[in-house]
């Protein structure tokens, strides 16, 4: 679908699980008509879509029962920009760590995510972080249950890191370093953190203008 030049563009928001209607609101505020997706036939009338967050093993899940998978991994790998946040990181990775075996991932982005990396709900912090691409000043980053990048791969631009002091005792074993919080990669954007609760839409600014772009 083409959004007509000048027009805003149609942005779709995953609408099985998670913070729905915060990213729809946030998407409106930044320049975009936000609908919710549950359908196949929804999905093939947006221009971009959201993957927001959750719980990554039960959204892949949902995606089966709603027939929406295979759809939507047409869609992005013809180009259609996506962005997720949290657990739609993990969904739009083409690999996840400390997951189910079942669960399906979109391979949108050519990166290794842990899951839950930064530990359980008790551990969740916020934090201010430099990220590249958006203008005014450093980003305020929730992170709850929140994975990270383990490993990205060429193609893939780290937008955003949360550095070695803030980092709990690697799983793996080894010394605490920086974990990549935000990356892109095309048309495709994801934060391990959730932009659409702060009240700062620069990411979803962001986003939107990867939109009219594609």
């Amino acid at each position: 679908m083409a959004t007509a030049s000048g027009a805003r563009p149609v942005v779709g928001v995953l609408a099985l699980q998670g913070a729905v209607r915060e990213h729809v609101a946030m998407l409106e505020r930044a320049g975009a008509r936000a609908v919710p997706v549950r359908r196949a036939a929804e999905l093939s009338e947006v221009d971009g879509l959201v993957l927001p967050g959750g719980e990554s093993t039960t959204m892949s899940r949902l995606l089966e029962s709603f027939e929406l998978l295979e759809p939507l991994r047409a869609r992005i790998a013809d180009g259609m920009p996506a962005f997720g946040s949290c657990a739609g990181m993990i969904l739009l990775a083409r690999q996840a760590l400390d997951g189910r075996p079942d669960q399906q991932q979109l391979g949108g982005l050519d990166v290794v995510v842990r899951r839950n990396a930064f530990g359980r709900q008790v551990d969740s912090f916020e934090v201010d972080l430099d990220f590249a691409g958006v203008a005014g000043g450093p980003v305020h980053a929730v992170f709850i249950r929140a994975p990270w990048v383990e490993k990205a791969g060429a193609g893939v631009e780290v937008l955003a890191t949360v550095p070695p002091g803030l980092v709990p005792e690697d799983p793996a074993g080894g010394e605490p370093a920086a974990r990549i919080v935000a990356v892109r990669q095309g048309a495709v954007l994801a934060t391990a953190f959730h932009p659409e609760i702060t009240g700062d839409e620069r990411v979803h600014r962001l986003f939107v203008e990867l939109v009219r772009e594609a």
